[in-house]
């Protein structure tokens, strides 16, 4: 189980490092954009842009997410009920979500490969580095939800969120 920990934990430090990136890259165009309008020339690409890392940052965010809990939940009801039907909704919960987003991987590369046609107006970047962040979100939720059935299979967590130590 040491390697399953060593690579939840190496996939939790990627996802916050991709969501930590967008977000300075947000705001850093941000900034921009407010100074630009003091001085009387905000640049165009800083709305673009902005729009663009919001983008990553949420799709790196939410398997990070899903893996503490501050994904919608629904536990009132679940962590009410007797013995271990809580445990098995959760895991029940887990693998519909595994099941849908692997299910929409495919539709998304699809999504992803009609932006190669496609430049955004202002950066004229091609839009598919953009589409990018569906294929990503979507992958980081089949990702983390499959993590925890398997946790959840191997008896090493009750599939409770698991939230970072530092809170």
């Amino acid at each position: 189980m040491r390697h399953a920990e060593t690579l939840i934990r190496i996939l939790t430090v990627l996802a916050r490092t991709g969501a930590g990136i967008a977000f300075a890259v947000l705001i850093v165009a941000v900034l921009v954009q407010v100074v630009g309008r003091f001085t009387g020339s905000s640049p165009v690409w800083t709305e673009e842009l902005t729009r663009f890392a919001l983008l990553y940052m949420i799709a790196f965010g939410a398997g990070l997410s899903f893996r503490t809990g501050d994904l919608v939940n629904v536990d009132v009801v679940s962590e009410s009920l007797p013995g271990r039907m809580p445990k098995a909704l959760r895991f029940f919960s887990a693998a519909a979500t595994a099941g849908l987003a692997l299910v929409l991987l495919m539709p998304a590369w699809k999504y992803i490969s009609i932006g190669r046609m496609q430049t955004a107006p202002a950066l004229g970047i091609r839009m598919d580095y953009v589409h990018m962040t569906m294929f990503i979100l979507l992958g980081g939720l089949a990702l983390f939800a499959v993590l925890r059935c398997i946790a959840m299979l191997a008896g090493a967590e009750d599939g409770t969120p698991q939230k970072p130590e530092e809170e």
